[in-house]
């Protein structure tokens, strides 16, 4: 019985010895990642760099599909800056297949991350509660009635602690999500873990990625760069009324932006206790305009009552390139397109909002996968408040000041070396 062999040089003068296994495997990736058959356009194959240009950075060319190898490239899209997958590809292109191979694969695994995400975000919640019901009218009713007798009973779960599970906030997974962008966490001063902290994270952008990867998930290293800190990301109250949805939330340590959930939360007997605030909200979602940087702040003073009740130190955050993720159809404040986002916001909780990111499998389509722009989270110095059980409307001005300054001045330190233009400033609204 003969054995499939590769040809020998002898058989084919002048092939390199396992250029078969090569075309296989590359075809093989190809296959998995894309869908697709044939060869890379000979435009994309070993393109040099742009000559007098950083090395890797990659002059643009027509292409209507992405093979495996330049997979990434057409997630970041045309012009995008030059990422440490496509670094690797080029530093490896001249040693074993192994590295190479690896990479793709690490390449695939980052774009399904990021999309996965997006799904979960948008569509996770109204399916299963579209599922519930949907088999109350099944012979499988009983799990809907189990599942609907055990929401009635855990209620209240998540305004008292809810259910964190670390194995969960550590998947692989998100070390994936955290590469695709990539996501980055940056510390400016220490938090002692012998008090508590009211963290207020702008902007909101549409999906919130940066506070999530860096205060739902330890991907970023949040427990080494601030040990003894715990983390509880809030978000609304609606989400944590969705069947299964909300167990998903739980389990990264999410818990419902409700006064009852926060007041639980700071009033622990273990210090080092730091809520995740979202001040801007739904609303500042409908301003996250790519290079846009306008926040809902100047009448938002609920989280400084909050730290004042308990003692608990303001601390500024801002994720830079939160907002360049997506493309957004922003409308005028005066439009009617406006007025029925606010509306629907009023009855709601939420805002709805055109966006687009781009196709899956092609840069020049539209869809929903994020483009992989850099996210980098800036944690602020600590703003120093007292414990005031009832505290005046002079006293929550104060401090209201004080926080917009120093977030400010966060923004200025910072946004040059994150891609911002020095003559680009923040907006309060």
């Amino acid at each position: 019985m003969h054995s499939l062999q590769p040809p020998s040089s002898a058989q084919r003068p002048g092939a390199s010895p396992n250029r078969l296994t090569l075309s296989v495997q590359r075809s093989f990736w190809r296959l998995l990642a894309l869908g697709i058959q044939g060869s890379p356009s000979p435009h994309t194959r070993n393109r040099p760099a742009a000559p007098g240009g950083p090395e890797g950075l990659v002059p643009p060319a027509r292409k209507t599909s992405c093979s495996a190898q330049t997979f990434l490239d057409c997630a970041r899209g045309p012009g995008a800056p030059v990422g440490r997958g496509q670094r690797l590809r080029q530093a490896s292109a001249q040693t074993s297949r192994g590295p190479t191979m690896k990479s793709v694969q690490k390449q695939w695994l980052e774009v399904v991350g990021a999309y996965q995400y997006v799904l979960t975000f948008l569509f996770l919640g109204p399916f299963f509660s579209l599922l519930i019901f949907f088999l109350l009218f099944t012979s499988f009713w009983w799990v809907s009635v189990l599942y609907l007798v055990w929401l009635y009973l855990d209620w209240d779960t998540p305004k008292q602690g809810g259910r964190r599970f670390e194995w969960i906030r550590n998947l692989a997974m998100w070390r994936h999500v955290r590469d695709y962008y990539p996501v980055k966490l940056v510390k400016t001063a220490e938090l002692p873990p012998d008090r508590n902290y009211v963290l207020s994270v702008h902007p909101h952008g549409i999906m919130c990625v940066g506070a999530f990867c860096n205060f739902s998930t330890d991907v970023t290293g949040f427990s080494k760069k601030f040990p003894g800190i715990q983390t509880s990301m809030t978000g609304l109250g609606v989400l944590f009324h969705l069947p299964v949805y909300r167990e998903y939330l739980m389990s990264y340590g999410l818990r419902p932006v409700s006064r009852q959930s926060l007041d639980f939360i700071l009033s622990q007997p273990q210090r080092g206790q730091a809520v995740i605030i979202m001040v801007g909200g739904a609303q500042e979602s409908l301003y996250a305009v790519p290079g846009k940087h306008c926040l809902i702040l100047r009448n938002r003073k609920g989280f400084v009552r909050l730290a004042l009740r308990h003692g608990a130190s303001l601390v500024p955050v801002y994720s830079f390139g939160e907002n360049d993720i997506f493309k957004f159809k922003a409308f005028a404040t005066n439009s009617w397109q406006y007025l029925c986002q606010i509306t629907f916001k009023r009855i709601m909780g939420f805002s709805p909002c055109i966006f687009w990111g781009q196709g899956l499998f092609s840069a020049n389509s539209w869809g929903l996968l994020p483009f992989a722009r850099p996210i980098t989270t800036v944690v602020g110095r600590p703003i120093p408040v007292p414990q005031r059980l009832d505290p005046t409307e002079e006293e929550v001005d104060h401090y209201h000041m004080l926080f917009m300054e120093a977030l400010e001045q966060l923004f200025e330190d910072h946004k040059e070396s994150c891609g911002v233009p020095a003559s680009t400033h923040l907006t309060f609204i």
